[in-house]
């Protein structure tokens, strides 16, 4: 039973000889490698022969066949960055070796580069202001891209497992280029509000729910400008309805894609990055009114410590229930602390509370000494 996940990218062992025994010495039970990633400017802190991968856009690391991808506008790109067509082969193969079982990751709608080219599929805030980073899920191009992404990375790669990250709606908050908006005093509410898509494909959805669109576009821009307590407040009455819309979005676009990794491999094992919060986008998107798909493993973010968390860990339970497996998505790098005593704390804090699973963040970003200090929790964990 898998206990313990590290996540990696392909950069991080590919050139560096040490670094599957680097990895398994840690004691990790698996590696969740990026096949599918958005882009990002990244250390390389272990690596003998450089210090930064800058991935300058969304890419495909397993091999990025025509055929598949003939007369599609909604097409990955193949990385520059990297040699050879298949560099999430090559890493595998080599962590594989050392007996670690290898895990895709696979990030769905956070594609910057796809968005630039079709802006009408991104998210439209109510503002009328495009997020280029945010393909949305109630666009059908967006949910077959997202179904054909993920065929051909179980086919090409055929993994231990998968791991989905940004399956639902994207939002507001993007960590890319040179954020400038923490001026506006924009708090966790207004980012939900800016958030909620109004996309053509969302006002339609909207108006099937029986909402008044332009109502309910109004509310949420005075939500923001007024500076709401909560959604529920700026909403109104029109609230459960526009709930129920998101989470039908999200919802959607995981049965699909499980399905699609299912009709491959029956058996693999499949882990979703989710939120209870009905208003949560981004790389945990909301689960509420049920996870409804076929998924052995869910991940909540934890990176606010173990405390800080139990919130959303106790609402995560109530929507999945008893039964469900539950990982918790945890920070190796600043500001956790480097010392192996913390986080030995922190796990023991998370295992009482339920988590199952920890998915350490990240192994090829961190140090000599945080993966020291990891080491060190994971053997303390037993």
């Amino acid at each position: 039973m898998v206990k313990t996940l590290a996540h990696a990218y392909p950069w991080d062992i590919i050139g560096d000889p040490a670094a599957p025994a680097r990895l398994r010495d840690l004691g990790v039970d698996g590696i969740a490698l990026a096949a599918s990633y958005h882009s990002v400017r990244a250390a390389t802190p272990q690596h003998p022969a450089h210090r930064l991968v800058d991935a300058r856009h969304a890419a495909l690391y397993t091999p990025l066949r025509p055929s598949a991808w003939e007369g599609r506008r909604l097409a990955p790109a193949a990385p520059s960055w990297m040699t050879g067509d298949d560099s999430y082969g090559e890493a595998a193969r080599a962590l594989r070796d050392v007996g670690l079982p290898v895990h895709a990751w696979i990030v769905l709608t956070h594609a910057s580069r796809l968005g630039e080219l079709a802006p009408e599929l991104c998210v439209r805030n109510a503002f009328g202001d495009r997020y280029a980073h945010a393909l949305c899920p109630a666009q059908p191009e967006v949910i077959d891209y997202c179904q054909l992404l993920v065929r051909e990375i179980v086919e090409c790669a055929r993994p231990d497992g998968v791991v989905f990250e940004a399956c639902g709606p994207l939002g507001f908050a993007h960590g890319g280029h040179h954020e400038k908006t923490e001026g506006a005093g924009w708090g966790g509410v207004q980012q939900q509000l800016l958030s909620l898509c109004f996309c053509a494909a969302c006002m339609s959805r909207y108006a099937d729910a029986g909402l008044d669109t332009a109502e309910l576009g109004r509310r949420v821009r005075m939500g923001v400008d007024a500076v709401a307590d909560s959604v529920e407040e700026a909403l109104g009455d029109m609230a459960p309805s526009v709930a129920a819309v998101r989470a039908s979005l999200a919802r959607h676009l995981r049965q699909q894609v499980v399905a699609a990794v299912r009709a491959i491999d029956a058996g693999i094992r499949i882990t979703l990055h989710a939120s209870a919060d009905p208003w949560a986008t981004g790389a945990f998107p909301t689960i509420a009114g049920g996870v409804d798909a076929d998924v052995d493993v869910l991940v909540i973010n934890g990176w606010a410590g173990a405390q800080a968390s139990r919130p959303s860990m106790a609402a995560m339970r109530a929507v999945a229930g008893p039964q469900a497996r539950l990982a918790s998505y945890v920070l190796v790098l600043p500001p956790q602390s480097a010392e192996s005593a913390a986080l030995a704390r922190e796990l023991a804090d998370f295992a009482q509370a339920g988590i199952d699973e920890f998915h350490f963040y990240h192994v090829g970003l961190a140090s000599a000494l945080r993966l020291r200090a990891m080491r060190q929790a994971i053997v303390q964990l037993g």
